[in-house]
């Protein structure tokens, strides 16, 4: 009678314990070609409502145009990056012009901003490309899920993509260049985070997964081991 009263109270305190939560899983946002005014404005208050940090890629000749957003996304914890000045295809560029897109998108980043990645325009890279961004300090960022929003221009359609190819640690190319890609970032943070992913920073993402990031070196995704 004793060992029966034991193994029904044992049965209890195993049903007491928690269930072990499911293992988070992390995914980065990334945006490419801004600042772009209005579009850009309308994202970051969106993040912020959200509690999102994303990584931004920006064009040398925008922050020319837009300074104060690129301020704005840097005092946001935003994570910045490099997509060239001049947004021309890269592959097609000499050492030296390579040297100057970097450079001078990088004088017109906020103080205190030091990039950690270069992503080419539409992801334009070669051998020299790889050289260049080794001798610059900078590790080649690409991406895994894209969606193509600056053609589709239906968020619902661009949301759907998303969703349907997700995969813990992906990092996720889109635009803050209208409000469709806009909707679409928005509503794709919301499904996704009730489907318990978390957003996070290239760097954060990285980082949580045990990689240093490598100068010259092309990364599309962070996934679990």
């Amino acid at each position: 009678m004793r060992r029966f009263f034991l193994i029904l109270l044992c049965i209890f305190l195993l049903g007491c314990l928690p269930a072990r939560a499911e293992e988070a899983r992390y995914v980065a946002l990334t945006f490419d070609d801004g600042p772009s005014g209005r579009f850009t404005r309308r994202l970051l208050d969106g993040l912020e409502q959200r509690d999102v940090q994303a990584t931004f890629l920006l064009c040398g000749y925008r922050l020319e145009i837009y300074p104060t957003l690129a301020k704005k996304i840097y005092a946001s914890g935003h994570e910045i990056g490099l997509h060239g000045y001049s947004h021309r295809n890269m592959a097609n560029m000499s050492a030296y012009e390579l040297h100057q897109e970097i450079e001078k998108t990088r004088k017109l980043l906020p103080e205190g901003c030091r990039p950690a990645f270069l992503r080419p325009p539409g992801g334009s890279e070669n051998q020299l490309v790889g050289q260049i961004a080794r001798q610059e300090g900078l590790s080649i960022l690409t991406w895994s899920v894209d969606p193509r929003d600056w053609a589709v221009h239906d968020a619902l359609a661009v949301e759907t993509a998303v969703i349907s190819q997700v995969r813990d640690g992906d990092v996720i190319l889109l635009h803050d260049l209208s409000d469709s890609s806009v909707d679409a970032a928005l509503a794709i943070i919301d499904r996704l985070q009730k489907d318990g992913f978390r957003f996070v920073t290239v760097s954060q993402l990285a980082l949580l997964r045990g990689v240093q990031p490598q100068p010259g070196k092309t990364y599309l995704c962070f996934p679990p081991e």
